[in-house]
């Protein structure tokens, strides 16, 4: 058994096909098929069902498929802990980020970690945060940059800053009479909501969760969005209010400003990590992410207070 043997087996899963595998590994399709075919006969079983089409995997075959991921995964370490030994900051760097995030921290951060780490190619892909967990369990990327705590044992956090929830209401509310307002100011039956899957929409719901008997089905239509900025145009064109992320109102104007109110103590803030698997060694790229990524949020986001709590991300159900 070799590594190249397992290569040509977890392509052959991936892509599932013959074909199409030795084009990815590029080796021609005979050369993958006789390495396969004799892994098969090491092992005395078969890996792949050839009569199905696309090409499957048997049952003991997906078995070693799982089994030759996680091989390739902890060989590929080893070049990684020498470049740790040697603190070299170089090669590949996969990073996934949560929507509700993306938008108010990459496009900044990116340009700057280019232009300090020119050795790195940073590959950065939005993604829920279910999918994050699922890709760090299976080795399909670094890390991710995500809203915790996760409560989650297979995964690393480290993390990084408190970001404040603030209240953004139509400017016929009467919660703007108040200089600050209180989860009970929340119209549940007027609340612009982020849809399934956002972790900020669970977030939210924890938040007003003693608030939470008053919701009604009253209104004529219901609308949920994946967009934080949706959430705030819908506010602006149909009244209500919506709960946001302090960072994605810094680029509001005047009047919408206007329109921000922040929350009593406890305010609540929602914690963003960066969270790894619990093999992860790219330590020293990823200390250099930290320190960027620092860089782009205000100096009172970085200290958890005593006057803060940290919303849940499990939900409260509508």
């Amino acid at each position: 058994m070799t590594l190249t043997q397992l290569e040509y087996v977890v392509a052959v899963a991936t892509y599932k096909s013959f074909v199409a595998a030795a084009e990815k590994c590029f080796v021609t399709q005979p050369t993958l098929s006789m390495q396969i075919h004799k892994l098969e006969e090491e092992f005395g079983v078969k890996i792949f069902d050839r009569n199905k089409h696309p090409i499957t995997a048997t049952e003991i075959g997906a078995q070693i498929v799982a089994q030759a991921k996680n091989i390739l995964s902890e060989s590929a370490k080893i070049n990684q802990l020498i470049q740790q030994s040697q603190s070299e900051v170089n090669g590949v760097f996969k990073l996934a980020v949560i929507p509700t995030i993306s938008p108010y921290v990459l496009p900044k951060f990116l340009a700057a970690y280019a232009a300090k780490h020119p050795k790195i190619k940073l590959v950065v892909t939005e993604m829920q945060t279910d999918e994050i967990v699922h890709a760090l369990q299976n080795n399909e990327i670094d890390a991710g940059l995500l809203s915790t705590p996760l409560e989650n044992n297979n995964v690393k956090e480290y993390p990084l800053f408190f970001e404040p929830l603030v209240g953004y209401f139509s400017e016929q509310s009467e919660a703007l009479v108040k200089r600050v307002v209180s989860p009970k100011d929340i119209d549940l039956n007027n609340i612009w909501l982020l849809n399934e899957g956002n972790c900020l929409r669970n977030q939210v719901l924890n938040l007003c969760s003693d608030n939470i008997m008053r919701l009604q089905e009253e209104r004529p239509y219901s609308f949920e969005s994946g967009s934080v900025d949706m959430l705030r145009k819908m506010v602006d064109m149909n009244g209500g209010v919506a709960v946001l992320p302090e960072l994605a109102t810094f680029d509001f104007n005047e009047e919408a400003q206007d329109r921000i109110r922040y929350f009593e103590n406890p305010e609540p803030v929602r914690e963003i990590s960066l969270v790894t698997n619990n093999h992860f060694v790219k330590l020293a790229v990823l200390q250099t992410i930290i320190d960027e990524l620092l860089e782009m949020v205000p100096e009172k986001m970085k200290v958890q207070k005593s006057d803060r709590k940290v919303l849940r991300i499990q939900t409260a159900k509508l």
